[in-house]
């Protein structure tokens, strides 16, 4: 099955940076600044935002 024109990107891999992280990334960031200790839940995190 190919993909429709419109959706191929222009100039290959991701180069935007993203606004999402995975569930891991988001703990490591908790932990890096303190807010996340072990033996928590891993459901239910807080919001974060990438830094920058």
């Amino acid at each position: 099955m190919s993909r429709h024109s419109s959706l191929k990107k222009i100039g290959g891999g991701t180069t935007e940076k993203r606004t999402v992280l995975t569930r891991y990334e988001r703990i490591a960031l908790l932990r890096k600044r303190g807010q996340w200790s072990d033996g928590q839940r891993i459901t239910g995190l807080l919001k974060t935002k990438p830094e920058e």
